[in-house]
This record gives C-alpha cells, sequence and structure tokens, in this order.
C-alpha cells in the first residue's frame, strides 16, 4: 500500500497533474446534473477503492448529496488478493470516518481464481456492491471511472478486435435491474482528480497493481508518452469513444423498435419471435435484436459469440429445421414462428435458505418467507426438467399450465425439499398447499431485459 499526497508521489509528481485544476462543488453540480432528477433526498452509494479518483468522487459527492438533504455511503471492497488488502481497506475506512462519511467494508470470501484475477475481482466487485445497495434500498451507485479510463479502454479493446459496442467504451450511466449505476467523472482527467485531494490536502492510495507489468493496462499505460507523441492522447481516445457511443445508442433505439414489433416475451420466461422483421431489419440491427432475446431468455450476461449469432440469424431465413440451441436457448419452429425457451439442463440447482433473496439463473427474482420450509428440511431452487414435469400432471392447475407451451415448461423454477419437488409456481404446483406463501416472490426478471439498458454518454 503507498499512500500519495502533497508530498509527490507516483502521479502526482507529474507536471500535469501539478498545473491540474482542482474540481469545486459547482462543477460537480454540473456533472451530476445529466443524471437528475433524483428522489428527494437522494442516498448514492460510492464504490471506494482508496485511489484518487473514487476519494475524490465520495468527497464531492456527499457535498452534493448532502446539500439535497441525503448524503453518500462509501462502499469498501476487501478483495483479499494481496496479503496487505485488508489493512488498505482499513486505512481507507479510518480516512472516511475522520471525514464523517458513511462507509462499510465488503469482503470478497471463498476461494480466488488463480489466473485472469483483474476480471474475476471486477465480477466479485460489482456483485458485492449491487448486492448491499438492494438490501438497504439505495437507488444509484457511483463509481470513479474517469477519463483516463475511457480512453484505455477504447485502445484495450481496439486490440482485442472489437466491434462497435466494445469500441464506444463505457456509458456514463448503466441501468441495471434494481438500481443505475453512475460514472460522474468520466469527462474528466485524472489529474484533475489528483488535483482535488491535493487541494484539501487528503492522502490517497496508489494501487501497487498499477506497477506490474503482468497487467495488460500496466503495460498500455508505459506506452502512453509514445502515444501521445503519435496523437493517440486521452483527450482524442475519449472523444472518439463518445462519438462511436452515439452511433451504439442510435443503434439501439433502432434494435428496441425492431424488437417491440417482432418479440413478445411472456411473463413465465419464454419468447415469441416473429423472424421475418429481423431478417428484413438487415444483420447490423437484425443480430443485435436476436442476441437480446436470447441473453433475455437464457439469462445471459454477455450477447452470444458473433460467429455463432451470425450463422443462427442466416439460418432465419432460409429455416430452422427442427430448431437450434444457442446461449443456453432453445429455438423452436412454430407454424411460422419461433418459440425461444431455456434450455432447463444450463439452469443450475442452488440451495436456499428461509428468507432468501436472489436472481435465479439470470432470469427469476426470488425471495423466500422467513419460514419456508415448514422444517421439513433443505429447500432448493432449480429447473423443473422433463421429469419433474411429467411427475406432476396430475396436480396442476391446468388453467394456468394450459397456456404456457410444453418446451417452455421444463426450464421453469421449481422450489424443492428432501422429500421431492414442492412448488412450481407458474403451473399453479404445490404438493403441500400450507407452503404457497413462503414462496413470496417469483417473478421473470432478467438481469438483462430485453430491451437492455441504453447506452448513455456523457
Amino acid at each position: 500500500m503507498t499512500a500519495a499526497a502533497d508530498r509527490g508521489e507516483g502521479r502526482a509528481a507529474e507536471p500535469l497533474a501539478r498545473s491540474a485544476v482542482a474540481l469545486t462543488d459547482r462543477d460537480m453540480t454540473c456533472l451530476m446534473a445529466p443524471f437528475g432528477p433524483f428522489e428527494p433526498a437522494p442516498r448514492i452509494a460510492v464504490g471506494v477503492s482508496g485511489g484518487a479518483d473514487s476519494m475524490t468522487l465520495a468527497l464531492l459527492l456527499e457535498a452534493w448529496a448532502a446539500a439535497r438533504g441525503g448524503g453518500a455511503v462509501a462502499l469498501i471492497v476487501d478483495h483479499g488478493l494481496r496479503a496487505d488488502s485488508a489493512a488498505e481497506a482499513r486505512q481507507v475506512a479510518a480516512w472516511l470516518a475522520a471525514l464523517g462519511l458513511e462507509h462499510h467494508l465488503l469482503a470478497w470470501r471463498g476461494p480466488k481464481p488463480r489466473s485472469n484475477q483483474q476480471a474475476a475481482a471486477r465480477v466479485a466487485r460489482y456483485a458485492l456492491l449491487s448486492e448491499w445497495c438492494r438490501r438497504h434500498g439505495v437507488l444509484h451507485l457511483a463509481t470513479g471511472h474517469h477519463r483516463d479510463d475511457q480512453a484505455e479502454t477504447l485502445l484495450l479493446r481496439l486490440g482485442r478486435g472489437s466491434g462497435l459496442d466494445g469500441l464506444a467504451g463505457m456509458p456514463v450511466v448503466r441501468e441495471l435491474a434494481a438500481l443505475r449505476l453512475l460514472r460522474p467523472l468520466l469527462s474528466v482527467p485524472k489529474a484533475r482528480l489528483e488535483a482535488t485531494l491535493r487541494k484539501r490536502g487528503h492522502p490517497w492510495i496508489e494501487d501497487p497493481g498499477n506497477r506490474n507489468p503482468a497487467y495488460v493496462r500496466t503495460r498500455l499505460r508505459r506506452l502512453r508518452p509514445e502515444l501521445e507523441a503519435r496523437g493517440l492522447t486521452a483527450p482524442r481516445l475519449a472523444a472518439a469513444a463518445g462519438h462511436l457511443g452515439r452511433a451504439r445508442a442510435a443503434l439501439e433505439r433502432a434494435v428496441a423498435s425492431l424488437l417491440a414489433g417482432a418479440v413478445a416475451v411472456d411473463p413465465s420466461g419464454y419468447a415469441w419471435l416473429e423472424p421475418g422483421p429481423l431478417v428484413g431489419a438487415g444483420p447490423e440491427t437484425g443480430q443485435r435484436a436476436l442476441a437480446r432475446v436470447l441473453m433475455a431468455i437464457g439469462g445471459g450476461a454477455y450477447a452470444p459469440r458473433l460467429e455463432r449469432l451470425s450463422r443462427l440469424y442466416d439460418r432465419l431465413s432460409t429455416g430452422l429445421g427442427r430448431g437450434a440451441t444457442l446461449a443456453g436457448c432453445r429455438i423452436l419452429p412454430r407454424r411460422g414462428r419461433l418459440l425461444i425457451v431455456r434450455e432447463p439442463a444450463a439452469a443450475a440447482v442452488v440451495p436456499l435458505f428461509p428468507g432468501a433473496q436472489l436472481r435465479w439463473d439470470g432470469r427469476f427474482e426470488v425471495v423466500l418467507a422467513r419460514d419456508a420450509g415448514g422444517g421439513r428440511g433443505s429447500l432448493a431452487l432449480g429447473p423443473l426438467g422433463e421429469a419433474g414435469r411429467a411427475g406432476i400432471s396430475d396436480g396442476l392447475d391446468q388453467a394456468r399450465a394450459g397456456v404456457i407451451p410444453s418446451a417452455a415448461r421444463a426450464g421453469l423454477p421449481a422450489l424443492s425439499d428432501r422429500q421431492g419437488l414442492l412448488m412450481v409456481p407458474h403451473l399453479g404446483y404445490c404438493r403441500v398447499p400450507e407452503e404457497a406463501p413462503a414462496l413470496k416472490k417469483c417473478r421473470f426478471a432478467p438481469e438483462n431485459a430485453l430491451t437492455g439498458s441504453r447506452f448513455t454518454v456523457a
């Protein structure tokens, strides 16, 4: 752990950082304006690592929210990947406590991957932050990504051969299932963030990982002087990402319009798709629309690989024969339309406890009552499956079950205990009728909804 402040450590010693202008509360008001309107007394969570970016954001957001009757709450994640990570998290907490800023420590527990640690840590961090916000009713989560981060993201994705979506960089706001992810500093250079803390005499942490050549971002930063000499400056790269972001946003609007007329999603978690409009829209728009449907029904976090998606799209006009599978979905021809259902084998079985709240299989929001299970033993949630579907034919609510296509039933969420299948809410089945209220919610609400989160640029 390295603390950097006015004594000139790390990048703070660079001339650019020395000459940069500190951000003011008025600047923060302007940066937050695009995210409004906010509810009365807004409460905003901030992911704080201790770096100059997140520390500056926490300080400015606290003042901004307090002026509106609310406040900021800092969330510090200890990833446990370095020996000093716990001490580092405690140091950040001590700084925040001295400032009177509400803060909470969140730990990433369990086994850690040996490879691709940065990506795994990023996924774990967002999961911890989002879950805390959900449990505490916080609607906004802000992160300290800045203009230099956006420029690096564009270069990294260019090197990976990314298409328009990747080259558009990070959106300034992302709508998630239960909260908004805000990036108020995305147009601000890092030098101004460091200048803000230096003016206040406040230290920050320089992450040792930023100097580790094992990471691609570190190697890229070492090339920065050469890149800038060739005109690839952070302002130009960030501006290019902005242009591409606006192109992506326009394309997503076209996709949303196409989906509205070509797809019908049922609350039981399946969809009917008219292939003609997607084919007529052309591959750029049609493939994106197809990917959105597959992500929503399959519960996936990411779009299918382009090569496989393109092959499936090409078959829409020539016929799918007996059907296809992709992204955890079955795509089945039905009288000129396509029925898209979840592949039951791709859905996991997860143990549950009374009072549990989760998004199962990336698709269904599930809430159990605190007295669920009635003392009969362990509970688990998984796909109904073909065997389960056959075993409950006599106990169904035929009026409810009859409207769900047979192929879609196997992927429905099913609650089990030690004695076997207990409940299939979408089919009206409950082995122990008095247990029906125990499942307080089981609602189709995929993490990636059909129209997705509109891409937004600063």
